[in-house]
């Protein structure tokens, strides 16, 4: 994971140039990694779906990169809490991570915190923005934002899916012990990320066409990874979590709307 604000600056750059975000420094997710019922575990491994799982909670960088990975939380955790159970969310509030200082995006006045893309899973807060909840009209401005925090995160979604597509291990519950399975799944992510930083590996591990893409009509064209019979059957999606935030906090997320409003890209 990046330690300075200018490797945290180098990853925002990416994902302004690549994905069109600015002051974003990353897209996070997590899934439940399904596993086999846990030797006299009782029910602290039981999640809401009814089986028995770990959860894998991860940022992603905008090349398809693991930055940073949090593995082994309970699955009977709520999923409103994996998240404050990971050492990332104990950094991240205690202003532990180095980021970079406030800046205006471009072309704006306004100084707004370098921030993680999520999904509804995940709290509105000043450094972590989530879609509009609701359905929105074509051409609004909450619609056009949730369109470009769409196509920043997701990078995330990729990588959980050619993981799980590649590494077979992760399309069926794990017949493991937790700590076993733990070990297993940061390997697979340690993998991942050799396999994408290896010149000689890259273009065999993820070859064209393996992530999604857009095509020039805006509609995504779908990655060669989904085509797979069920790819992420062993992974299960955390739990939206309806919360209210901020009215400071929403600001920022208002500040991010207008600067999407005037640039259409």
């Amino acid at each position: 994971m990046p330690s300075t604000p200018e490797e945290w600056l180098a990853v925002a750059n990416d994902f302004y140039t690549k994905w069109n975000f600015p002051n974003c420094v990353g897209a996070m997710d997590g899934k439940h990694v399904v596993l086999q019922a846990p030797m006299n575990s009782g029910s602290e491994f039981y999640n809401y779906k009814g089986t028995f799982s770990i959860v894998l909670f991860a940022v992603v960088d905008a090349d398809y990169n693991f930055q940073f990975i949090d593995v082994g939380v309970q699955g009977r955790i709520s999923d409103g809490g994996v998240f404050r159970h990971t050492s990332f969310h104990q950094k991240l509030v205690s202003n532990g991570l180095n980021l970079p200082a406030n800046r205006p995006l471009p072309g704006k006045n306004s100084p707004v915190p370098f921030v993680f893309v999520g999904d509804e899973a995940f709290p509105l807060t000043n450094r972590i923005m989530k879609p509009f909840s609701g359905v929105h009209n074509r051409g609004t401005p909450k619609r056009n934002f949730n369109y470009r925090l769409s196509r920043a995160r997701r990078v995330v979604e990729n990588v959980f899916g050619i993981s799980s597509a590649v590494f077979r291990v992760l399309r069926k519950p794990m017949l493991l012990e937790p700590e076993k399975a733990t070990i297993v799944t940061s390997c697979v992510a340690f993998l991942d990320n050799f396999l994408r930083r290896n010149s000689a590996s890259r273009n065999i591990y993820t070859p064209q066409g393996t992530f999604d893409q857009e095509g020039p009509d805006g509609n995504v064209i779908l990655g060669n990874w989904r085509q797979e019979d069920d790819p992420q059957n062993a992974f299960m999606q955390l739990r939206v979590m309806p919360r209210r935030a901020a009215e400071a906090v929403q600001q920022i997320r208002n500040e991010f709307l207008d600067f999407f409003v005037d640039n259409h890209i």
